[in-house]
């Protein structure tokens, strides 16, 4: 039955890049051979390499270094982009988070070598996992999953049975395959990347980021997924973010500072009941999370009912702050216009490398029909 669903998911949920956006070559250099990829900058921080997974497949990875990284993102990417594509994106990333990155590319896409499916990209995930603890000797502890749309899929799955990580990050993503499509209320066995289920047995803090006009993946995935979160974080709604520009809007990468910055300094797992707090209460609103989505980081709430003593007082305030926000803090606005220059102007370059990137999933879990139409194959 797992094979069905496979191929299944196959057939309408996985559209590589065809061409890849990139070709790799062995270079020697002092008696080594070297792995690197053309048509893309070449860094010297940069390590290109191949990974076998336990499904037998070979998948290209990079490893993006960053000398003052205490912390290291594992980022599965979306739909319909290869590491070429994300290359520019990753050593951005690292260089404006302070971290490690390594990012890699699913069975069946790029120069990774067989088919993609659901399960691949589980054993995918696994892989650049292994090669993070055993080649880099990165901790468990010091690891951050980002999963991207559909790379939420690979994420939720191995962030679900690692009790030490120290954070996840989901970037649109989805609540399962058939539910992007049809707004279904159950699980089905055919059902593909089924997130809703796994979410709850994550327990360390997640940050979620959706935008609110993506036409992809409605935004409600992103809300009920951060509802469904054991130690929830604030969360980024961007208004008027889409499926596949999220990068370009100057609160994406400040957020994602102000989460990295929060989960670096957090004394989470010496102390388990320590709150994980970035900043002050004034600071937890997100840009557009209605009433219903109190955006808590107050510490794991497993049952998601408030068992907190003071939550009608913290209601208030909550109502005071955004009272405060809404007449007069362009400090704190998370439009572009009312930002420090300073601040736009470093938010600006960021995000004009985006736009050269070249990076749109928006063909995530189309019918087969359509990507036809689009390929010509």
């Amino acid at each position: 039955m797992g094979g069905v669903t496979s191929s299944m998911a196959a057939k309408f949920a996985f559209f590589p890049p065809s061409p890849p956006s990139y070709r790799l070559a062995v270079t020697e250099s002092s008696g080594e051979s070297n792995l690197r990829m053309t048509d893309v900058t070449e860094r010297g921080n940069v390590d290109v390499l191949k990974l076998k997974t336990k499904r037998g497949t070979e998948i290209v990875a990079v490893y993006v270094k960053n000398p003052a990284a205490s912390l290291t993102v594992l980022y599965s990417h979306g739909n319909a982009a290869d590491l070429g594509q994300m290359y520019e994106l990753f050593c951005e990333l690292s260089l404006h988070l302070r971290v490690n990155l390594m990012g890699y590319d699913y069975t069946g896409y790029g120069r990774s070598s067989g088919k993609p499916t659901e399960h691949n990209t589980y054993a995918d995930i696994e892989a650049a996992y292994r090669c993070l603890v055993e080649t880099y000797g990165v901790k468990e502890e010091d690891v951050i999953l980002y999963g991207q749309s559909v790379g939420s899929g690979p994420t939720l799955d191995l962030a679900s049975r690692l009790s030490r990580l120290r954070a996840v990050v989901l970037h649109s993503p989805i609540l399962s395959g058939l539910r992007v499509m049809y707004p279904v209320k159950r699980t089905y066995w055919f059902d593909i990347y089924k997130n809703i289920d796994k979410i709850t047995l994550v327990q360390c803090p997640v940050l979620v980021i959706h935008g609110t006009a993506d036409d992809v993946v409605d935004c409600s995935h992103g809300k009920q997924l951060w509802e469904l979160c054991a130690e929830k974080y604030e969360p980024l709604w961007v208004k008027g973010g889409n499926h596949c520009d999220l990068e370009l809007f100057p609160e994406y990468i400040r957020h994602l500072k102000k989460f990295i910055s929060a989960v670096e300094k957090s004394a989470r797992l010496k102390n388990p009941c320590t709150p994980l707090t970035g900043n002050s209460d004034s600071h937890r609103m997100s840009t557009d999370c209605r009433d219903k989505c109190r955006p808590s980081t107050d510490g794991p709430d497993y049952s998601r009912l408030s068992t907190d003593c003071g939550d009608k007082a913290r209601s208030s305030l909550d109502r005071r702050e955004k009272s405060k926000k809404n007449t007069g803090s362009g400090r704190r606005s998370t439009n572009a216009i009312d930002q420090p220059e300073k601040a736009r102007n470093s938010i600006d370059r960021f995000g004009g490398m985006v736009r050269s990137a070249v990076m749109c999933n928006i063909d995530c879990f189309k019918p087969n029909g359509t990507r036809k139409e689009k390929t010509g194959s």
